[in-house]
């Protein structure tokens, strides 16, 4: 195997977009040391929307049935805190009612944030500034 050719390994997600206050929410990991998506890694056999169902309820104790989200878009960028060559593929989608989130499991805390404020943090999920740039070009966040 040629040394300089890089083994790209998918890791299929799904990530929670909910916007107040044209603020986008975010995550933050106690694992891993940084604000994301609201959501998680996509199970053998579960749907991107099954999957952010569960992640969702162990996250932020929010239930979410599949009809309360809208798929937005997919991203494709580097997994943060994962080994080099690991893509996150995450399927995006929007809640369509009000929620409630409260911090649970290795969630610490959750804040909305604008691109600015996010790109102020100390760390940064790559696709966590991807989604928030989409966002923003769309005109849903500032």
């Amino acid at each position: 195997m040629n040394p300089e050719i890089k083994t790209i390994t998918p890791l299929p997600c799904a990530g929670l977009l909910y916007i107040q206050h044209r603020k986008l929410l975010l995550a933050f990991s106690n694992n891993k040391q940084c604000f994301y998506l609201p959501g998680g890694k996509i199970n053998a056999g579960e749907t991107a929307a099954e999957a952010l169902c569960r992640e969702v309820e162990e996250e932020m104790n929010v239930q979410l049935t599949e009809k309360e989200l809208q798929w937005f878009t997919h991203i494709s960028a580097p997994a943060f805190g994962e080994a080099n060559g690991v893509i996150m593929e995450q399927e995006c989608f929007m809640v369509t009612k009000d929620i409630k989130p409260v911090a649970a499991a290795e969630v610490g805390q959750l804040h909305f944030f604008t691109v600015e404020a996010y790109l102020r943090e100390p760390n940064q999920a790559p696709g966590a500034v991807m989604i928030l740039k989409i966002l923003q070009q769309q005109g849903l966040i500032d």
